[in-house]
């Protein structure tokens, strides 16, 4: 699944700290009864996890089929404009002036339109997708506070949002992205979808008209 395709809100990050308050105080807990408390620290990208998931596929998924006609759509728009910017220009020597500015009106309406129809689509689809976000990024920090008490972790930290995540470097022993899928996937009722064929589209957000700036990835929000 491109994940980088379809990630396009520019949300805070609030769940890490989440994670590292309440996984520090319970996962010191464990060993005390040993008399050493632990000192071991995880590393997870959340966002990774969530669409890595069982569940986070299915939902994902889901998504790219109900926004697929609405992408058609824009999609349909964009190149119905751009046929109609070629022939302009092919045909602009032999135009009156009259016919130069309906033409051109023409263009500047549907393309108006356009990007009114692709800002509705997106904030529709980022709404879509930041509530499977939060729905599944909930649960998952239930198991992942299983996960590390069981494991000894004192703290977990989130680096799914490099802008605002203080890692810099970790060693991969310290990565438990995939030890959380694996305990989240073992929790879910949700089995795994069927793969997809080779070549098969990954969810993506509606296109855009124009070359929009980057926005941040999607974060769970703080429960």
């Amino acid at each position: 699944m491109n994940m980088a395709k379809f990630r396009n809100l520019a949300l805070g990050l609030g769940l890490s700290m989440a994670f590292g308050a309440t996984v520090f105080a319970q996962g010191a807990a464990a060993p005390a009864a040993t008399g050493a408390a632990s000192t071991k620290i995880g590393v997870v990208n959340i966002q990774q996890a969530i669409a890595e998931s069982n569940e986070g596929k299915k939902e994902l998924d889901a998504l790219q089929q109900k926004f697929s006609p609405k992408q058609a759509e824009l999609k349909g728009l964009s190149d119905e404009i751009d046929s109609l910017k070629k022939q302009y220009q092919a045909q602009s020597d032999k135009l009156s002036d009259e016919e130069k500015s309906t033409r051109a009106k023409t263009i500047e309406t549907k393309q108006k339109s356009l990007q009114r129809n692709y800002e509705d689509a997106q904030a529709e689809f980022q709404q879509a997708e930041q509530d499977v976000i939060n729905r599944i990024g909930a649960k998952m920090l239930a198991v992942l506070e299983k996960y590390a008490n069981a494991n000894g972790y004192a703290v977990v930290l989130d680096v799914s949002n490099p802008q605002t995540s203080p890692v810099l470097w970790a060693t991969q022993g310290n990565v438990i992205t995939k030890e959380l899928v694996d305990a989240y996937n073992t929790e879910s009722p949700v089995s795994a979808p069927a793969a997809k064929p080779a070549g098969a589209a990954g969810t993506t957000k509606p296109a855009a008209p124009a070359a929009h700036p980057a926005t941040p990835a999607a974060t769970p929000k703080k429960p």
